[in-house]
């Protein structure tokens, strides 16, 4: 069971036991406990064997009955567009958020806007992030009039949970000279009034990117600075030690490289420059499989179509209930034509960059499959781990595909809580929503893959990731594809070794053994025993990056014990809120829990 550096018998820096460790390591599952030194693993085993590399100035760390795994690795998210949706106004629905019908949205718009005045004195807009059509009691998109209500004085965007469409008001759509004689762009669509070509307010894909791009780029150095910061502090709190921007701007990618140049970003984060602006960004020294004070550029983000609970991604066969207004064989669509993909794909693979392909619907799936071989064949085989992000719909003759071509699925199992009941009775129908993130079909092929948040899609929470990878139980409570459920070891190899790999990382990071970086997260108990169904309920307790602790929740839960024992004294409520928001606990409990 014991592994130790015998060479020369190094003094720990760090040791770690009292509780359990699982190091997500085949050849040594479970351990006692942890040594470290200089931010490096250099012993893991029994702790009679460990604690011979105690010294007097060796610290001790108790575990108290806790459980020690590697660090959590981001395969799919947004770590610095998390930061937005941190200060925007929280549109979320149930569990998330409050925002279950418009009255709500609207009203929840109007708080934030009069809580906000700094924010929206300084850049004149009303932002929320996070509705649903699909969880809203209307079963609709709002409207501009809708927004109109929220303000006609001030510009109005919203944005939906999937990001991938959004919502203005009259103000913002007459800024942005949007009219009935606007052309819909190449890859995204404006939706207009019925029997009209007026702009209904919603705007899809590339019709709504590009006006959200522009408004983020009026932020200035030190709120993007901010956002990042935000980002990271979210991170942290659910204990990732390496997270994900997984489309970079130039803006966002120029801001994330100054903090680091700064010295004051302390988990690893590795970002992935959209295609659009790709060449610009991939520049020394961050375009590096090593980072460089916690930065490093990967390689370019494709994004081929859109969201299926937006109804927007690209299938092969037509939606179940296709959106009103749209013909009854509506596929969604693309983003780009086959030669456009076809060259990006090729020039990632001539100039060795990874590629990060958004990929939902089969028929977005089958365009990248192609352009990979096409540009295998001309380039020839190497290392290359292209990732297809998402690959909701992949059929099964697909997962073969990525099997042959070495493309590894990075899935979103999640959506078989968010959106598994909506998928199956409006998006695919009960056949193809079963098998929405097929993760049976690749370990039928033992293959490897990732299982991610897509934050901010969803929060930061790997302990939901790992929950809805587990079990793939909907909203309503129902298994929707019962033969793709894994193990939580599985699950859990998807969001730490696994990724490491999909981050060409797996030789310093994603288990627990000697040599690799001291990189932890500490959970109130072990995802791996009791009930799957309570997985979710773990807590992140401390995350640790190369042994240094940079988040810790113990200090701060003596004062949420101390805020439910409150009773009515108000004083008491008051100094606990305080040293609560103090601390940054990002899971406040109310006075109601």
């Amino acid at each position: 069971m014991s592994s130790i550096c015998h060479a020369a018998r190094p003094v720990a820096d760090v040791i770690y036991s009292g509780g359990t460790v699982v190091t997500v390591n085949d050849l040594q599952p479970e351990a006692e406990a942890v040594a470290i030194k200089a931010g490096k693993i250099i012993a893991v085993g029994y702790r009679d064997e460990v604690m011979k590399l105690k010294a007097d100035q060796t610290k001790l760390v108790d575990l108290d009955g806790a459980t020690l795994l590697p660090g959590f690795i981001d395969p799919h998210g947004h770590v610095f567009n998390t930061g937005i949706q941190a200060v925007s106004a929280n549109l979320l629905p149930a569990p998330d958020g409050a925002v279950n019908d418009i009255p709500a949205l609207q009203a929840t718009l109007k708080a934030w806007a009069a809580q906000n005045g700094r924010i929206t004195g300084q850049y004149g807009w009303i932002v929320g992030f996070g509705y649903d059509d699909a969880q809203l009691k209307e079963q609709r998109h709002p409207t501009r009039e809708d927004l109109d209500l929220v303000s006609t004085e001030l510009p109005v965007v919203i944005v939906h949970q999937s990001g991938h469409l959004g919502v203005m008001n009259s103000k913002a759509l007459q800024m942005l000279s949007l009219t009935a004689a606007s052309k819909n762009p190449p890859g995204g669509t404006i939706r207009r009034k019925d029997g009209s070509q007026e702009p209904d307010g919603v705007l899809e894909e590339n019709a709504f990117f590009g006006p959200l791009f522009g408004l983020m780029s009026k932020l200035g150095p030190d709120a993007n600075t901010a956002l990042f910061a935000a980002g990271v502090k979210l991170y942290k709190s659910f204990g990732y030690t390496t997270a994900q921007e997984g489309k970079a701007s130039l803006g966002s990618a120029a801001t994330m490289e100054a903090v680091a140049k700064s010295g004051n970003l302390d988990i690893d984060v590795v970002a992935y420059p959209d295609i659009t602006v790709g060449a610009q960004a991939m520049k020394a020294p961050w375009l590096s499989r090593s980072y460089t004070q916690h930065f490093r550029i990967g390689g370019i983000k494709l994004t081929l179509d859109g969201s299926p609970q937006g109804k927007t991604a690209w299938l092969s066969k037509p939606y179940y209930k296709v959106p009103a207004g749209r013909s009854a064989d509506y596929r969604g669509y693309p983003a780009f034509s086959d030669e456009q993909v076809n060259g990006f794909v090729e020039q990632a693979f001539q100039k060795g960059w990874q590629v990060l392909a958004h990929v939902n619907g089969d028929a977005a799936i089958d365009q990248f499959i192609s352009a990979v071989r096409a540009a295998e064949a001309k380039q020839g085989m190497a290392d290359r781990r292209p990732v297809a992000i998402h690959a909701q719909t992949a059929r099964e003759d697909q997962v073969q595909a990525f099997h042959d071509l070495g493309i590894m699925p990075s899935f979103f199992p999640m959506h078989t809580y968010y959106w598994g009941d909506w998928h199956r009775d409006s998006v695919l129908g009960p056949e193809r929503a079963a098998n929405i993130s097929p993760l049976g079909w690749a370990r039928q092929r033992n293959m490897i893959f990732t299982s991610h948040h897509d934050a901010p899609v969803a929060m930061p929470d790997p302990m939901r990731v790992l929950h809805a990878t587990v079990n793939r139980v909907t909203r309503s409570g129902q298994v929707l594809g019962p033969a793709h459920r894994v193990s939580p070891l599985v699950a859990l190899k998807a969001h730490t070794l696994w990724s490491a790999y999909q981050h060409f990382e797996e030789k310093s990071k994603g288990s627990i053994e000697v040599g690799k970086l001291a990189d932890f997260v500490i959970l109130d108990r072990n995802p791996l025993e009791g009930d799957p169904m309570t997985i979710d309920k773990i807590k992140v307790m401390e995350t640790i990056k190369e042994g240094k602790s940079v988040f810790r929740r113990e200090s701060t839960q003596r004062t949420a014990d101390r805020l439910r024992s409150c009773a009515e004294s108000e004083p008491c409520i008051r100094a606990a809120t305080f040293a609560l928001k103090m601390a940054g606990v990002m899971d406040m409990p109310s006075h109601d829990d």
